[in-house]
């Protein structure tokens, strides 16, 4: 199970480092428009990207510490999920809104593209020992439910929605209540095929 750990490992440094970059180049923005630290940090939590990548690094340095390499922990599941939708969701409806240059395209590139293809390769490589219940991709649902539920909290309380698609102040409470529930669709539908990939994989290793 060493390479599986050391798999882990460089997984969790991976988007730790993605995520320390995005911090600093956070921070110096604020900063740069007069604001304190705290507005910083706070701007950067607001992210479904940025929580799922520290998801993503919580899991796999866990998983490192263990002799298994973390393939049965019971987050792994919901992180690989939602961080593969990152990729997906930020490839498809946001890259073009945007355009980054110098360290913030690393930035970008290590949060929407290299940490979600490191941990689709870490589930396939290295696929969970046991069976997964067939109910798990929707209990792993909880974690964008619970982000949506604090992204337009947050929105209705400040005016900030992070990501267009939840901006109620555009498209108005009941609009984002459907994208909401679309989104919510497809991550219960990329669970389960998550799950189909890990219990094939599980046959032929």
């Amino acid at each position: 199970m060493a390479k599986a750990r050391l798999f882990a490992a460089t997984l969790g440094l991976l988007a730790v480092s993605a995520l320390a970059l995005q911090l600093v180049l956070t921070l110096q923005a604020t900063h740069s428009q007069s604001r304190n630290i705290w507005s910083g940090v706070w701007l950067f939590v607001g992210y479904f990207t940025i929580l799922s990548n520290m998801l993503v690094a919580w899991v796999a340095l866990r998983g490192a510490l263990r002799a298994d390499g973390g393939r049965d922990l019971q987050w792994r599941g919901c992180a690989v999920t939602a961080i593969v939708l990152v990729g997906i969701g930020y490839h498809l409806l946001l890259r073009n809104i945007w355009d980054p240059q110098g360290a913030a395209l690393l930035a970008d590139l290590l949060l929407h593209y290299a940490v979600p293809a490191g941990a689709l390769l870490w589930w396939l490589a290295y696929p969970p020992l046991r069976h997964i219940p067939s109910r798990s991709p929707l209990h792993w649902l909880a974690w964008p439910v619970g982000y949506a539920i604090y992204a337009l909290t947050r929105g209705a309380l400040t005016g900030f929605y992070p990501y267009p698609f939840v901006n109620v102040i555009q498209f108005g409470m009941a609009r984002v209540l459907v994208n909401v529930v679309a989104l919510c669709a497809v991550f219960v539908a990329t669970g389960y095929l998550l799950r189909a990939l890990a219990h094939a994989r599980q046959r032929q290793v």
